[in-house]
């Protein structure tokens, strides 16, 4: 196996580590392999594709060390045919928290959130994606 030398803030190293401990795994390697196949499994979903879906995608950041929110309205503009809304709040002293609802396919809102996440100086991402189909077939009950 190969080996990878990933950087990250201690913190998050010693949350990893006491994760692995408390959910019996061998070590941080195999929470780090888990996490990944997770991450790039999320949006290869087939029975999402072709599908119209709505998504909600919450960013947070510190907005006095990082250049993070300037980024996310460029992004919102770039995908201003996805973003239908968007909250900007202020959290605590030094954070943002930028909620994005989007409409469109998969890979518009894939691509969004692969953005918003390649983003530098970002604390966390969270987003869900609802088909709209779900919510038609429904009302005509």
């Amino acid at each position: 196996m190969t080996v990878v030398s990933v950087s990250m803030p201690e913190s998050l190293l010693d949350r990893l580590d006491e994760f692995a401990e408390e959910h019996g795994y061998t070590g941080r390697s195999e929470v780090v392999r888990e996490a990944s196949r997770n991450l790039l499994g999320e949006f290869e979903d087939k029975k999402l594709e072709g599908r119209e879906l709505m998504g909600v995608v919450t960013v947070v950041f510190d907005h006095e060390t990082s250049s993070a929110e300037e980024r996310m309205m460029q992004i919102r503009h770039d995908h201003e045919h996805t973003v239908v809304s968007n909250v900007h709040n202020h959290v605590g002293d030094h954070y943002c928290m930028e909620l994005f609802i989007l409409e469109g396919e998969l890979d518009e809102i894939s691509t969004f959130v692969g953005k918003v996440r390649a983003t530098s100086d970002i604390l966390s991402v969270d987003y869900s994606v609802v088909p709209l189909d779900d919510f038609e077939a429904d009302l005509a009950h």
